[in-house]
């Protein structure tokens, strides 16, 4: 199945370089591949094993191919050379040259926290959040938290999926104090669309972290990292209950594609018109971080 997103910059209709993509169509597709996948892939020694592969020495030589398979910019990252990394982990979870990710820095705007491709959904019902068109799930299970689901009751919802070729840490989308993130073990299932089309209530499944930020200008936002197929470890790196600014760094995902997810209470954003009409008809916007996401809700 092709995967089809809207380029921000340039308004374009693009078709998604999907890493490993026969090797999902196969485990999503097929009976037999079904089997493989709940047996073996979702479970939690799978990713962990494959994410330990790509700490070791060797697994550098795939760096190069991988760059070049998946069209990665590396003028953007602080290590230019690929002799520089010295495994794939390193390579993967690589620093950006804080050039290369300008922030909007006005205090109206809220900040992409990731590069990734974006959903966004106003509104929202608790009881049925849009995992994808036709496919639902609670907050309540998604939280594991009735009265955090009441919160984000009528609110904004915002999905950024990073592939394995995207920036793969994840930055603060606004100042604020930010509590200690809660842990939630799960399962591993990959969040490409492939699966999210086959596969019910993966967020409420996979493994999980989830932080709640008292936000300086959006209230308090619920920040969601979603683990998938071959994630070895979500890293948190800041100091829970110490003052952020927007744009510092809050962790980094080692190997596999993931998912960051935004929940903000109602009346707090008015979101970006573009990410709510490519939304509206199917398609994910790809957003780098930093870039808005949306302003400041004033009534109208």
């Amino acid at each position: 199945m092709d995967i089809y997103y809207i380029d921000r910059k340039t308004g374009e209709k693009r078709k998604e370089i999907v890493a490993g993509a026969r090797f999902l169509q196969w485990v999503y597709d097929t009976s037999m591949g079904g089997c493989l996948l709940e047996a073996v892939v979702k479970k939690k020694l799978f990713s962990m094993i494959y994410g330990k592969l790509q700490d070791m020495p060797y697994s550098k030589k795939k760096i190069r191919d991988f760059v070049s398979t998946l069209e990665i910019d590396m003028t953007e990252a602080e290590r230019e050379q690929i002799e520089e990394y010295t495994h794939f982990n390193d390579f993967f979870y690589r620093k950006l040259k804080k050039k290369a990710r300008p922030i909007c820095e006005d205090e109206a705007c809220l900040a992409s926290p990731a590069d990734g491709r974006v959903l966004a959904y106003d509104k929202i019902d608790m009881n049925q959040a849009v995992q994808v068109k036709g496919i639902h799930y609670k907050l309540s299970e998604l939280f594991k938290d009735q009265d955090m689901a009441w919160t984000y009751q009528g609110g904004t919802c915002i999905v950024i999926r990073l592939c394995p070729a995207d920036y793969h840490r994840f930055h603060f989308p606004d100042s604020g104090i930010p509590e200690s993130r809660k842990r939630i073990e799960g399962m591993y299932y990959s969040v490409n669309p492939v699966a999210l089309k086959k596969v019910a209530e993966i967020y409420t499944q996979n493994k999980r972290e989830i932080t709640t930020f008292h936000s300086d200008h959006f209230g308090k936002i619920a920040i969601l990292e979603v683990g998938a197929t071959c994630v070895g470890s979500i890293i948190q790196t800041y100091k829970p209950q110490e003052k952020v600014y927007k744009g510092q760094e809050k962790g980094y995902f080692r190997f596999g594609g993931s998912t960051v997810i935004l929940f903000l209470e109602p009346g707090k954003i008015q979101v970006d018109e573009d990410l709510l009409e490519n939304t509206e008809g199917g398609l994910e916007t790809k957003v780098n971080m930093g870039e808005s996401l949306g302003r400041i809700f004033n009534g109208e």
